[in-house]
């Protein structure tokens, strides 16, 4: 039950920042992609740099540090970047971007919790989905970008 609580706390947060900022969902969606590309990379010595500012190392620091660093990117691009302009694509772009993300945040919440009861249904169904949640979001995220208008340019007038 614990892992379920924990996705609800999260999901809610995700989702309430994704929503208020109403940043567009392609953009953050690969920025967990980086994040979670970063993570693999730099996940073993960000625990042995925790280590050295006294941080002990544990599955549970490696767990936290690992969701940090993957949602580390996206967090940041939360306050720049592209955004909608209606209500409906604020919430269809902010659940998306929930589903994503706790998709992403699957294994490290794993590494941390004991899975049991109702919350390892939840789990399964998302470790399970893992590779296909990720890849249609993937897609639908390109398309995004896709449909995304450039900002407008500012002609320049040069004086004679």
């Amino acid at each position: 039950m614990e892992v379920l609580v924990v996705f609800i706390v999260l999901a809610i947060i995700i989702f309430a920042a994704s929503f208020v900022t109403g940043r567009r969902f392609g953009l953050l969606a690969l920025a967990l992609t980086a994040g979670s590309i970063l993570s693999d990379i730099w996940g073993y010595e960000a625990g042995l740099v925790a280590g050295v500012f006294g941080i002990e190392s544990s599955s549970f620091s490696t767990a936290i540090i690992l969701m940090a660093i993957t949602m580390l990117p996206a967090a940041i691009l939360l306050f720049h970047g592209y955004a909608y302009k209606t209500k409906l694509g604020k919430l269809l772009g902010a659940g998306l971007f929930t589903v994503v993300a706790l998709t992403f945040l699957v294994e490290p919440i794993g590494h941390i919790l004991p899975v049991r009861g109702f919350g390892a249904e939840v789990y399964q169904f998302l470790s399970g989905k893992h590779d296909l949640i990720i890849g249609v979001g993937l897609i639908i995220a390109i398309v995004d970008l896709f449909l995304t208008k450039p900002a407008a340019i500012m002609e320049r007038h040069a004086k004679h």
